[in-house]
């Protein structure tokens, strides 16, 4: 009994991911299940004896003949509490447009809930705020995610008035986006800048302008992945070490990895992590001084030295504002 209801929930979820996805792959859905390809082949034809019409490529993958669809899918009451999550993710995370899209596509969603289920969202719908002080997107490229989609699904250039870290001055960029991702609680994009003839990142924050042209991309991309390794590679890691309190490093486990946190160890009530970062002249310290009262440095001394310079500026800065306030 419980095979066959193990087997039946695996062919409607098999039916959902092939509405979900143009084509998709017999060893991607027997990854998803933990099951054999043998065992995706015969639930495949077990949809192809119901009359679900499916199309298969060897070496390819399955595809659902252009045009059919089934009525919407009823979700669970866990499903649905999962929008709710996601919902306020998009109004934190994302631009306006995006943001106004997933709030039409929710109506949609919620649409199909039994109304017990819409009652039981509503509930928890209002009892989940997110709180944000950060400054996504400029004022004046309010859509600039948006924009970066459909210039990397249609392979179009994009005009770019970008402001850069150190300097007032505005810089008008032409680049091919190959990808977006967050980081250090940014939207950054990565593109091809034919002003610089390679290719850069570009924080969506200091984007003053954005606007899609109709010039077609002038150069075959690797992917996203690919490319944001290759920048990490050519640069030269340098190694870091350094203790910190117990009770402060368990707050760092998910933010140290994007620094090339490599390993750690205990040494009485502190702990011993170990870097291979490629940026200790700006990042790195930076991102140190959050926690630097309950930590210190091993090596490199460099980095040690730069902590110092940037506490002196600050330092400097603080002094100089309050004695023109006296």
């Amino acid at each position: 009994m419980d095979d066959s209801l193990n087997k039946f929930d695996r062919i409607i979820a098999i039916l959902i991911q092939l509405q979900s996805k143009k084509i998709v792959r017999a060893q991607d859905l027997a990854d998803r299940f933990n099951v054999s390809l043998r065992t995706i082949y015969r639930d495949v034809r077990t949809l192809e004896a119901s009359g679900v019409p499916i199309y298969s490529e060897a070496g390819i993958g399955y595809s659902l003949m252009d045009g059919y669809r089934l009525p919407p899918i009823m979700f669970t009451r866990e499903e649905a509490s999962s929008f709710i999550a996601a919902e306020k993710l998009m109004q934190k995370f994302t631009d306006a447009a995006l943001d106004k899209h997933y709030k039409s596509a929710m109506y949609k969603l919620k649409a199909v809930l039994k109304n017990s289920d819409k009652d039981w969202l509503d509930t928890i719908e209002s009892k989940v705020i997110m709180q944000s002080n950060q400054k996504l997107f400029n004022e004046n490229a309010p859509n600039a995610l948006t924009l970066f989609f459909e210039s990397i699904a249609e392979r179009k250039q994009t005009l770019l008035l970008y402001q850069t870290f150190d300097t007032e001055e505005i810089n008008e960029r032409i680049i091919e986006p190959v990808g977006i991702f967050h980081q250090n609680n940014f939207w950054y994009v990565l593109g091809y800048c034919h002003l610089r003839k390679d290719y850069r990142q570009f924080r969506t924050d200091r984007i003053q302008q954005i606007k899609k042209t109709d010039l077609d991309f002038t150069i075959e991309h690797k992917t996203l992945e690919e490319l944001l390794h290759k920048e990490k590679s050519i640069h030269s890691l340098i190694k870091v070490r350094i203790l910190v309190n117990k009770k402060i490093a368990r707050y760092l486990n998910w933010e140290r990895k994007q620094y090339g946190f490599v390993s750690e160890k205990n040494i009485g009530n502190q702990v011993e992590m170990t870097f291979m970062c490629f940026d200790i002249k700006e990042s790195f310290p930076r991102w140190y001084l959050m926690f630097a009262d309950h930590a210190d440095i091993l090596e490199p001394d460099e980095l040690k030295d730069r902590v110092l310079e940037l506490l002196e500026l600050n330092t400097n800065r603080l002094l100089q504002k309050k004695q023109s306030q006296t």
